[in-house]
């Protein structure tokens, strides 16, 4: 038996950045339309909340101690040129439970389409548990600078020490 599936894509809600819009993408049909779409906490956000789209009909994803896992949050963005979003971790969420986004900060490219989904690592001694819409990363969105000419660079005094290497005061 063959089963059709067709995508859930509706245009959402419209954010304003300075001047931009920033158009958001329902991409998870599993959530029937209910996951509340990016938005800043405050007037003085500097993110905005990405909430788990956890189509589960538990409801929840385990991450076990150490581990990490890839957790949907049901929208797609489109990001004007010139920027990037730049997922980062909540800090209540890294202090209290010891769970951070995992390549912090997580760059969503201005030519990415897909679906925006978030690394979580677990670094507490137990397991954790992220609940359907669940607040888990913020997204940021930034101003890119390309570099136009791109050329070798000559040796320095500093050469090519590293990691401590200037000294630890």
């Amino acid at each position: 038996m063959i089963v059709a599936r067709r995508s859930f894509v509706f245009k959402f809600n419209i954010r304003k950045f300075k001047g931009m819009e920033i158009f958001f993408e329902r991409v998870n049909d599993g959530m029937k339309g209910e996951i509340p779409p990016p938005a800043y906490a405050t007037k003085g956000s500097s993110g905005m909340d990405l909430r788990a789209a956890i189509s589960d009909p538990t409801g929840y994803v385990v991450i076990p101690s150490g581990c990490r896992v890839t957790i949907p949050t049901g929208f797609r963005v489109s990001i004007p040129e010139g920027y990037e979003g730049q997922i980062r971790p909540r800090s209540g969420l890294a202090m209290r439970a010891g769970i951070t986004v995992l390549n912090t900060p997580g760059t969503i490219d201005q030519d990415y389409t897909g679906e925006i989904q978030v690394i979580l690592i677990n670094h507490s001694p137990v397991n954790y548990v992220v609940y359907r819409f669940d607040r888990i990363a913020q997204l940021v969105i930034t101003p890119v600078a390309r570099a136009t000419n791109i050329t070798v660079a000559t040796e320095s005094d500093r050469g090519a020490n590293g990691f401590g290497s200037t000294g630890i005061d």
